[in-house]
């Protein structure tokens, strides 16, 4: 255990830009980075301060380049994710911890996890991305026809893509329940089932609002770098991984963990059938147990 804590708001990154960092819980806990979706921001929904305590876990979340209150690094890759975990880590003088990514955060908990062995215990990738490039995998089959347009014009004409998302980040940072609107006729059953609890919704429209709050480059980016060689392969991952993924989603579809796992040594998949998307938030608490837990067990947690 940590003999002293230091905790931190902002962090400079190695190359000198400005990180926005946010950490609850157990100071004197075990860290956990929580990296968030896309797109997102570092008080995207998480666990209560109360059971992080209980669990003695301390989580430490930034704003990726570009949103909230974090400086742009434009052209980014998906493995540029590693160099600012580590500068957070070593402000807050953590020589190791584990790292969670949910749906557009979770290639880069991959990426700590493959370039960052010696540091990272174990990770935990929530509705997940497969790499663009993955070979044998049909990366839009199952996909919401929004995320489609998306993706493939982020990825054929990425000045397009930037020029369209632009206004529309616009419009979702004075009104981010738009963003939810957007969405509502694509979402399944299970997925609008959870966004309509008052409490889930209130956490989900203050996350937009601060990831888009000076910008809507995080989330131009995060999609650009989505859509183009990740800078690592996760078979070179090592240490113990988890996939979660819901089986009714339709914005990563399930079958993107599938190849992962196919490729990941130490993967453990836990596939809800009857879960989507947004599950990943009520199941967040059941997968830090199982990042807290000794890295040795193998246990996947249960449903």
């Amino acid at each position: 255990m940590r003999e002293q804590v230091r905790t931190l708001d902002h962090v400079r990154a190695a190359d000198g830009r400005l990180l926005t960092v946010e950490c609850v819980g157990d100071p004197r806990g075990r860290p956990v980075f929580l990296l968030h979706g896309t797109p997102g921001s570092r008080v995207g929904p998480r666990p209560r301060s109360m059971f992080l305590y209980q669990r003695g876990a301390w989580l430490i979340s930034y704003d990726r380049p570009g949103y909230g209150g974090s400086d742009r690094k434009p052209g980014r890759q998906v493995v540029d994710v590693v160099q600012d975990v580590a500068d957070v880590a070593d402000a807050l003088e953590l020589d190791r911890f584990a790292v969670a990514g949910r749906s557009g955060g979770a290639p880069h908990a991959l990426a700590c996890a493959a370039l960052l062995p010696d540091r990272v215990t174990r990770a935990a990738a929530l509705v997940g991305l497969a790499p663009w490039d993955a070979e044998g995998l049909d990366w839009f089959e199952g996909m919401a026809p929004s995320n489609v347009t998306e993706f493939r014009t982020a990825g054929r004409d990425p000045e397009r893509f930037a020029a369209r998302l632009i206004p529309r980040s616009a419009a979702i940072r004075s009104d981010p329940a738009r963003l939810l609107d957007e969405l509502r006729s694509e979402l399944p059953d299970a997925d609008r089932m959870i966004v309509s609890d008052n409490g889930i919704r209130t956490m989900l429209l203050h996350n937009y609002r601060e990831a888009l709050r000076t910008s809507p480059y995080g989330w131009i980016d995060d999609a650009l770098a989505l859509c183009r060689p990740w800078g690592f392969d996760p078979a070179d991952i090592r240490v113990p991984v988890l996939l979660w993924h819901g089986g009714q989603d339709v914005f990563s579809p399930a079958s993107h963990s599938s190849w992962l796992a196919a490729r990941i040594p130490r993967a453990t998949k836990v596939l809800e059938p009857q879960a989507a998307h947004f599950a990943a938030l009520s199941a967040l608490p059941t997968v830090l147990q199982w990042l807290l837990a000794d890295p040795g067990s193998a246990q996947a947690p249960s449903a």
